[in-house]
């Protein structure tokens, strides 16, 4: 793997490890410092798209009624890199306070922006089918 690969795989994962923190830190200003006021998530069925507004507001709730007690993520899949973005899939379980869990294939844009951070730009939700070609997680 070449050493930019390595680099942009490195900042992916830290990013993911950064979500999975303030999940469990139940801390929403850092939370939110990880996604781009010009975020576009697709896939969720019944929406079209759903972007930054709507995405914290479901955060804030989730964060202030204890909704969630863990986040994770398995079968880190690198698609595409350049100095500003990243491309990458990996396979997302949300694990609720009530003991439901939410598992689902995503792939993730993340954006280095001007002040220096990086931050989801993009998310797609993966079809199923989407996630077992892509070995995301065994079925």
């Amino acid at each position: 793997m070449s050493e930019d690969k390595n680099k942009a795989e490195q900042i992916a994962k830290d990013w993911l490890n950064n979500i999975i923190k303030t999940v469990a830190d139940k801390d929403l200003d850092a939370h939110l410092d990880l996604i781009s006021r010009k975020v576009n998530l697709t896939g969720i069925p019944g929406f079209d798209n759903i972007g930054y507004d709507d995405w914290a507001n479901q955060c804030k709730h989730e964060f202030e009624n204890n909704l969630i007690k863990q986040i994770s993520y398995t079968g880190f899949k690198l698609r595409v890199n350049t100095n500003n973005r990243i491309m990458f899939k990996t396979y997302e379980t949300v694990e609720a306070t009530d003991n439901t869990v939410s598992a689902q294939g995503i792939e993730v844009v993340i954006e280095k922006e001007p002040d220096g951070k990086w931050r989801v730009i993009q998310e797609r939700i993966l079809p199923e089918d989407e996630s077992r070609h892509d070995q995301l997680l065994n079925f």
